[in-house]
């Protein structure tokens, strides 16, 4: 069996932990007070977790599915450098922001979801991961005179000629 990826799935619980963030403070779902600063500084986090963990690191084996419109974000990405690659930061990153988000009420599912990311991106940092952008590979043309090959030279097998014959229908 193959090595687990841990970096993998502690994207999808951190991008789901945002959007908990986000939507439990009146983003989307309507919870929390929007007029705290609390609540803001929370929107603000959900939003910055959103943002970071969006775009999926590459797989060390196999293919990786990218998400939709990932690409525009893997560039803001990848201008942080060590600071978005380096799993440990975002571990400690991660759970910094679970720590406030954990007084508010309306964002307990958020921050359990970032406490339990954060340990997976401990994990994968141990384990040596880090996040790899998925680079586009460049589509290859056709070549015109390659794809055209040369027809047939015999024609396709037919059956004798006894068994073209059509049988007489019996019955009427």
């Amino acid at each position: 069996m193959g090595q687990i990826e841990w970096a993998m799935w502690a994207n999808e619980q951190a991008l789901a932990a945002g959007l908990s963030e986000y939507g439990g403070l009146g983003g989307l779902g309507g919870g929390g007070d929007p007029g705290t600063s609390g609540s803001l500084r929370e929107l603000a986090a959900g939003v910055l977790v959103c943002l970071l963990e969006y775009p999926r690191s590459k797989r060390k084996k196999g293919s990786t599915m990218e998400r939709c419109g990932q690409k525009y974000l893997t560039a803001v990405v990848k201008l942080f450098g060590p600071l978005t690659r380096n799993y440990y930061i975002r571990a400690v990153l991660h759970a910094a922001l679970a720590v406030p988000a954990g007084f508010l009420l309306s964002t307990i599912l958020g921050t359990v979801c970032l406490g339990i990311a954060s340990g997976i991106y401990l994990l994968a940092a141990v384990r040596g991961e880090e996040w790899r952008p998925i680079e586009q590979k460049p589509r290859e043309r056709p070549q015109v005179g390659g794809t055209i090959k040369q027809p047939p030279s015999n024609p396709p097998p037919r059956p004798p000629p006894d068994a073209r014959k059509k049988q007489p229908e019996v019955g009427g």
